[in-house]
Parts: structure tokens; C-alpha cells; sequence
């Protein structure tokens, strides 16, 4: 594997992977208007994609194609087809975060190359385990880490022979990546499909301190932190921007790249950033990538900061000093983009035209000359081993040629017609020679690369459920709750939190004192976290587990444990189920809840595999490593501290302007969080699909308490018991002991 520093800049249309290709990016990133995570972006049509990878690796840039973005099971055919095509372009690599992605290309497109997408939330060493053993050459690591943390995955990536980007300049989200469910919760537009709406840039109502948008980050710039992410050996520096348009890429590009090549050769920086000051930006912070977590890494204003940047930093006071300003800093934006339309000029993706000329001479070989119509490439012609023959019949006529040839022309080319003035008739040689030619043509026509024929992928078989009826199953965090194991034989689950005390047993002790009790991992485990969840493992040994984390799946699988895939795995289709199960032994998983019956009704099981499906539980909107609470209600410390994760256990509200409320909570060991008001509670699907699942289950956590009515959990367990044994009189009764509550996902779907 070689490595170099690689510059990546986003490309959410032709007229930005110019601006990048011309700025000095090493790669740009783009996609297509399916399968791909900025459905705002313009995005490519597929001929635009192949004229975009002639003219980018014309000037040595290569490109990523993302479709990072969980894939329905109505959608593995048109899947199968994008990249049956794609494998016969030039694509440098594509960005994926469906697991079941990763199946397919492994078995049935090998030659393309698999990189993790930041939403799979990679953010310790079992994770780039995981994602090596499915087959990722690159990661791009979670962009909350810091640079300690990042220099260690780096280290941890390239021993598994795959490389790392990390996030340097762009758009932050408060929450982890791929696990944020606030867009898709509030107006039904999931962030796993592309859709985000960005709730967390809305207003809300003012907080105790004076803020309106207390979940807008400012921008991610790590201009000034280039040593410390060489030193740390990350391959590949990504900007964020496939909403952006050409000259926000240009800037930002262009910029960076002088920054490089100034490190590179003088190991010095440039001192100025104003420029990227310039272009769309929230102001700019490095804090995650410095593990300072302060509150000025918040803006309350989701809009463009340039205007206010240049007057702050002209210490511009009376209006007439604020318009000069103003008119200084368009004049600079349009100097940029004369600048940029200067250097993109003549730059085009258009097909190469071309023209196909045969030549038949008796005693001659049979001749095909191709003929561009610009120099990209340069004319070129093939011959039959075999000499031409006079023949009174069967011979060769240019209706024949033109039928034999149909289909020689790849997306790079536009046939402007055929040639066959020097064809002269009765001629005649064996015709798989004219086979060979054809194919010939496409080869050279193809980059002297040989086409990949199509490949069907076989439809997979529905096998039988695990239980004939489905069980119920349910989870508890505290063991104040125990007595819920005395009333049900149903499987109890225990919640393990995000963060652990050092070399404490407290978890160790309850599994091994409650032998009964299933571990149950959550989705994010940094640094030491990891390694004391991987401890309860190891001094446990459960029988079994449910990870929402894919690194702890890696240990379990290491171990010879089983495991079963969390809700949090984001789960939507056969091939993520198939996945798990041959490359890691997964025994079971469990459905997202983000998609609706008839997504659902046709996911097909592995053999001896276990699907499972939450019908009771609080709506986990968003996770994040900053605090909502310095905010919101505020907080004395100037920034999260070591101890904040495991003793903090503040509870506040943040209410929208259109007053609808939502619950924040910080449970300890817990990352701070944001709940929906109401419970989800989906009666439905025990009617609609208990032939498909082998287990249903409740979340008797406290957890995201918010509206969440403290009913009996005991009595909560004998109505669900009952409603999965058919009994449907409780459905009122349930409906009572949790009245705020909603199925609307499973009714909307993705």
C-alpha cells in the first residue's frame, strides 16, 4: 500500500470538481443523484461521471464516487446495476456506509475499491478491525476525535494495510455521524438517506443562557494543525462541501494546498487564514481535533460569517467603514472568481467523438481505424490475423459490420458515424475474427483495460425463523430493576454505558453475579472506553451479546462469543444481514426503526440468523461528544472535562419555535443526548410481521425520560408478553400507560 499526503475536496457538481481539480486537490469526492448522502448537492448524471474521471486523472486527480447512504431491500437490483457499470469506468474507489455494500462488492465486483464512510461512526481499533475483516482499504475516522486519538487509529489503520482521512475544513455536526436521527425523527428526512434537514442549525426558544441556536457548531478548520496531523501519519486531508458551490471549493482547495506546499518544503505555514474567512463559513474552530471542548465552539447564527469576520477583523464601526468593508470583501470574492473562470476555461467533460472506418482489400487483412476528433487520444487501427477472401456469398457487408459492432462504444466516446467507403464487396474472413476486432476496439477504447461483463447476483433464499413464535425481550440499566427477571422468562438484556471508570468492576460484578442478565454495548466507545468495554468481555465471557458498536462485533467474533447487531447498526436489507453473518459470524440483528413495513416485509435471513425489531422505546434524536448543557441551563466548567462523562446527570428541554419540546439528557457514563417527546411504540408491526421477526423488544431503561410516563415496568412487561401472544385487547391499555407516544417512522419509512 503506498501512501502519500493526500489533498481530497468535495465535488457537488461539474463546475466544483473543476474548481478542485484546478485548486491542486490529489482527489475529489462526488456523487450521483442515487445511493448518495448530499441529496442537495446537484450531483452527476453517469455520462457526467465519466467525463469528470477522464478529465481528473488527466491532471492526476482521482475520484471517489460516494454512495454513503443504507441501502432499502427494493434497491439491491438498481445497486447491482450502478455498479455493474462502474466497474468498467475508472473510478478510483467508491465511499460506502451500508454494510451490505461491502458483501457485494467483495463478491461480485472485487475490482472496486471499498472506503468507509463517516457515517459508519469509526472511532476505535475493533471498528477498523471490523471494517478491514468486510473489506475497507480507507476509513474516514469520526471527526469528534482528537488528534491523539486520531495518530493512534492511524497507526492501528495502516497495520491493516488501510489508510485513514481524517476531516479538516467544513461543516460540523454536533452529533455522530450515522447516528443522528434528529431530521428523520422531526420531518421525516433520515440523514442515513441523504435527506438531512439540519434541525440542529434551527432556532429555537431562548435558553437560560441567551442563546437561540444551541446546537450550531461553528466550522471545522484545521489550517494550522497540519504538523500535528503529518506527524500523525493521516493519509488523506478531506474538506466537506458538496453543497458548496465552485468558488467556496477553489478557496478553501486552493488554500490548502499552498498550506502543504509550503509544510512540505519549508516545514512552515502560512500565518494567514484570512481567506478562507471569505468564502460561506460559521466562524472556525479546531477544538474536536484538540480535544478542548469548549463553549465558543458554538455560534448563534447558522448563517454566513464572512461579512461579520471582515468587519470584526477591520475593526469596522460606523456604517460608512462597515459598507467599505463590505465592498473590499465582494471585491476580493470577485477577484477569486474571475481568477477561477480563467483557469477552468477550456475545461470540459464532452464525449470524445469519434469516427469507425473499415478497410477491405482483397489479399489484405480486414482493417478497423478509430479516429478521434480531439487529441485527447490518438487514431489508431486492428487487423484480422486472417487475409480477405473472394467469396460469392456470406460475405462481409457493412450492415453486418455495423450490427457486429454495435455496443464498441464506451461511455467516453460518441460514435459520429461509420466509414465504409474503402469496403469493397464479395469479401469475406472468418467471422470470430471480426469478434476479436470488435473486442479489440473496446479494449483500447476502454484504456487498454478489458470490460468486466455483467454479473447477476443471485436472489437470496428466505430461511426459516430462529423461534416458531416470536419472544419478547427488554432492557434495563439499572439494577434497581431486577425484579422485572422475576415476573418473565424473556431475555433481559443490561445497558452497558459510553464511558467506564478506570480498572472498575461495577460491570463485571452485575453480569457475573446476574448470569442471567445479556450484556448490551452502545454505539460510541472511544480510547479507554473501548478498552474497559472490551474488559467486561473478556472477564465475563457472556454466552451472548447485543453491540450497537461495531468493535466491540470485531471482539465478540475474536472471542468465539455471539453477538447479535444493535438497532444502532442501522440495518435496512439482506446483504448488511449477510455481511455480519460470513464475515463475522453474526447470530442475529436487529431492524433499524427507521424504515416502514413494506421496506421491511421482504429483508431475507441468513441460515440459523435471528432478526429482531425494538417496539418500545425512547427516540434517540442525537448523540454527541460536546455538551448540550453549556448551552442551554449553562455549566461552571469552561470546558468537558475527563469526569464529565462519568458524573454529570443534568436533564433540561430545548423547545422549538414551533414549541414543540425535546428531552436533554446526560445519564452518568453517558454522552450528552437528545430525545424526541414521545415514546415510539409500534403495536403494529406485531400484527402486520410476527411471521418474520424471532423477537420483539422493550426498552425499560429510564433513559431519555422526557414525557416518558413512569408506569409499572412490571405491569409493562405482562401487556407486551400478552400483545405478542396475540392478545390485542391491551393495545388500549398500553396506549394508556404510554400516551405520548408515535410509530410515524415505521408508517413513513425512508
Amino acid at each position: 500500500m503506498s501512501r502519500k499526503l493526500e489533498l481530497l475536496a468535495p465535488g457537488g457538481d461539474v463546475e466544483a470538481i473543476k474548481a478542485a481539480i484546478v485548486a491542486g486537490a490529489n482527489a475529489v469526492y462526488c456523487g450521483l443523484d442515487i445511493f448518495n448522502a448530499r441529496n442537495r448537492a446537484s450531483n452527476l448524471s453517469f455520462d457526467e461521471l465519466n467525463g469528470v474521471l477522464r478529465l481528473a486523472h488527466e491532471y492526476g486527480c482521482e475520484v471517489f464516487l460516494t454512495l454513503n447512504v443504507v441501502i432499502l431491500e427494493r434497491e439491491i437490483k438498481s445497486l447491482v446495476k450502478l455498479l455493474n457499470q462502474l466497474v468498467n469506468t475508472t473510478i478510483d474507489g467508491i465511499i460506502v456506509q451500508d454494510l451490505g455494500v461491502f458483501n457485494l462488492v467483495k463478491k461480485y465486483f472485487p475490482t472496486l475499491d471499498v472506503h468507509a464512510s463517516t457515517q459508519l461512526t469509526t472511532h476505535n481499533e475493533g471498528q477498523l478491525q471490523f471494517l478491514s475483516k468486510v473489506g475497507a482499504s480507507r476509513v474516514n475516522l469520526s471527526r469528534e476525535l482528537n488528534i491523539d486519538e486520531i495518530k493512534e487509529m492511524t497507526a492501528v489503520a495502516h497495520e491493516h494495510d488501510m489508510l485513514t482521512e481524517v476531516f479538516v475544513h467544513g461543516s460540523l455536526c454536533i452529533a455522530f455521524s450515522g447516528q443522528c436521527y434528529s431530521s428523520s425523527v422531526s420531518v421525516g428526512n433520515s440523514g442515513n438517506r441523504g435527506r438531512c434537514s439540519q434541525a440542529c442549525r434551527d432556532e429555537y426558544e431562548v435558553t437560560n443562557v441567551g442563546t437561540k441556536y444551541p446546537l450550531n457548531l461553528k466550522d471545522n478548520s484545521a489550517y494550522f494543525d497540519l504538523p500535528e496531523l503529518v506527524d500523525a501519519k493521516v493519509d488523506s486531508l478531506k474538506i466537506e462541501g458538496r453543497i458548496k458551490g465552485a468558488h467556496y471549493v477553489y478557496t478553501v482547495v486552493e488554500n490548502w494546498r499552498k498550506n502543504i506546499n509550503k509544510f512540505v518544503e519549508t516545514g512552515e505555514l502560512y500565518e494567514d487564514d484570512s481567506n478562507l474567512h471569505k468564502v460561506f463559513n460559521r466562524g472556525l474552530t479546531n477544538k474536536f481535533l484538540k480535544g478542548n471542548l469548549t463553549r465558543d465552539m458554538f455560534i448563534d447564527n447558522p448563517r454566513d460569517n464572512s461579512v461579520n469576520y471582515a468587519v470584526e477583523k477591520n475593526n469596522a464601526i460606523d456604517v460608512v467603514q462597515i459598507q467599505d468593508v463590505r465592498k473590499d470583501l465582494y471585491n476580493d470574492k470577485n477577484a477569486i472568481g474571475a481568477t477561477l473562470e480563467d483557469k477552468v476555461k477550456g475545461l470540459d467533460i464532452d464525449k470524445i467523438a469519434i469516427t469507425i472506418a473499415f478497410k477491405a482489400t482483397v489479399g489484405e487483412p480486414l482493417t478497423v481505424v478509430v479516429t478521434p476528433s480531439k487529441g485527447v487520444q490518438d487514431a489508431f487501427e486492428v487487423t484480422t490475423t486472417s487475409l480477405l477472401r473472394e467469396v460469392s456469398e456470406k460475405a462481409i457487408t457493412s450492415v453486418e459490420l455495423e450490427k457486429r459492432f454495435k455496443g464498441v462504444i464506451t461511455p467516453n466516446y460518441e460514435l459520429l458515424g461509420y466509414d465504409f467507403s474503402d469496403l469493397d464487396e464479395n469479401l469475406s474472413v472468418p467471422l470470430r475474427e471480426v469478434t476479436e476486432l470488435k473486442d479489440r476496439v473496446a479494449f483500447l477504447l476502454n484504456g487498454s483495460k478489458a470490460l468486466i461483463k455483467h454479473v447477476d447476483v443471485p436472489a437470496l433464499p428466505q430461511q426459516v425463523k430462529v423461534a416458531e413464535k416470536p419472544t419478547l425481550s427488554m432492557l434495563i440499566a439499572d439494577v434497581a430493576d431486577l425484579n422485572v427477571c422475576d415476573v418473565t422468562d424473556a431475555d433481559i438484556y443490561f445497558k452497558l454505558p459510553e464511558s467506564f471508570k478506570k480498572r472498575d468492576r461495577k460491570y463485571i460484578n452485575i453480569f457475573l453475579e446476574n448470569p442471567r442478565l445479556i450484556p448490551w454495548f452502545p454505539a460510541v466507545l472511544i480510547g479507554k472506553d473501548y478498552d474497559e468495554a472490551v474488559k467486561v468481555l473478556e472477564e465475563v465471557k457472556p454466552a451472548r451479546i447485543v453491540t450497537n458498536n461495531t468493535g466491540i462485533a470485531y471482539k465478540a467474533y475474536e472471542m468465539g462469543i455471539e453477538w447479535v447487531a444493535g438497532p444502532f447498526l442501522n440495518t435496512t436489507n439482506s446483504h448488511a444481514l449477510v455481511t455480519m453473518k460470513e464475515s463475522l459470524n453474526c447470530a442475529g440483528a436487529f431492524i433499524s426503526n427507521e424504515i416502514n413495513r413494506m421496506q421491511i416485509k421482504d429483508i431475507r435471513r441468513p441460515e440459523n440468523f435471528k432478526l429482531a425489531y425494538s417496539i418500545y422505546h425512547p427516540i434517540l434524536m442525537m448523540t454527541s461528544r460536546q455538551c448540550f448543557f453549556q448551552q442551554t441551563v449553562g455549566c461552571n466548567k469552561p470546558a468537558i472535562e475527563a469526569g464529565c462523562m462519568l458524573r454529570c446527570e443534568k436533564a433540561t428541554t430545548i423547545t422549538n419555535v414551533k414549541g414543540v419540546s425535546f428531552a436533554v439528557d446526560k445519564q452518568k457514563g453517558g454522552y450528552p443526548s437528545i430525545y424526541n417527546h414521545e415514546q415510539f411504540l409500534n403495536m403494529d408491526i406485531v400484527t402486520d410481521l410476527s411471521h418474520l421477526f424471532d423477537e420483539f423488544f422493550i426498552d425499560l431503561t429510564n433513559i431519555g425520560g422526557g414525557s416518558k410516563e413512569k408506569a409499572d415496568k412490571v405491569e409493562l412487561v405482562n401487556h407486551f408478553e400478552k400483545l405478542i401472544n396475540g392478545d390485542i385487547t391491551v393495545r388500549e391499555e398500553l396506549f394508556t400507560m404510554v400516551p405520548i407516544n408515535t410509530n410515524d417512522q415505521y408508517q413513513q419509512g425512508l
